[in-house]
């Protein structure tokens, strides 16, 4: 019987120096956390690179949305062609992030506080995408009853790269726009007569 403790003994000793080895032991343990950290770390970089690139994207969206209103405020009389050749200026300021894009422009004369009457509209694809004489809602601080105003609406789809289809069930692309009221810089209104044609 004493033999037999003995036996288990030692072999309990034995197993709790294996286990005493085995917990000291640190070969491939930088193995196994780069296996855990690496995903993550690559994950914050794309992620961080994403959204980057989207502020970028929404700041040139901003500025051709802009520019476009400023050149067209700055007329006293616009036609068709001048409007078509705005989306030229809008692919040039977005470069070089092209690609498919919305762009609204349109005449509005403000009438009362927070209600315009559309006098003209153009698009990107030299349509008109709101009916003369509309009454349109726009912000009630524009300026003063009776002034003009030019709205440009500009729409731009942002594709995403990174994607993760099973922590999101978003869309892999986003609409970045920006809408833009710039006043008539020369005269009372800025006249397009061949729009509504």
């Amino acid at each position: 019987m004493m033999i037999g403790i003995r036996d288990r003994l030692a072999k309990i000793s034995e197993l709790s120096k294996i286990l005493g080895a085995f917990g000291r032991d640190r070969k491939g343990t930088g193995a196994i956390e780069f296996a855990i950290i690496a995903p993550i770390l690559i994950m914050t970089y794309i992620g961080a690179f994403e959204v980057s690139l989207g502020f970028n994207v929404a700041r040139k969206v901003a500025r051709a949305s802009s520019t476009v209103a400023d050149i067209v405020t700055q007329q006293t009389e616009v036609n068709k062609a001048f409007l078509d050749s705005m989306k030229d200026v809008a692919s040039g300021v977005m470069t070089p992030y092209g690609g498919a894009y919305s762009l609204k422009i349109t005449g509005i004369k403000v009438t009362a506080a927070g209600v315009g009457v559309v006098m003209w509209s153009r698009d990107e694809k030299g349509n008109r995408p709101y009916e003369t004489a509309a009454i349109i809602a726009i912000p009630k601080d524009l300026p003063i009853l009776n002034s003009f105003v030019v709205r440009t609406e500009m729409v731009v789809p942002h594709e995403l790269l990174l994607f993760a289809p099973n922590l999101s069930s978003q869309a892999q692309t986003i609409n970045l726009s920006k809408t833009y009221y710039y006043r008539q810089r020369i005269g009372e209104e800025i006249t397009c007569k061949d729009c509504n044609s």
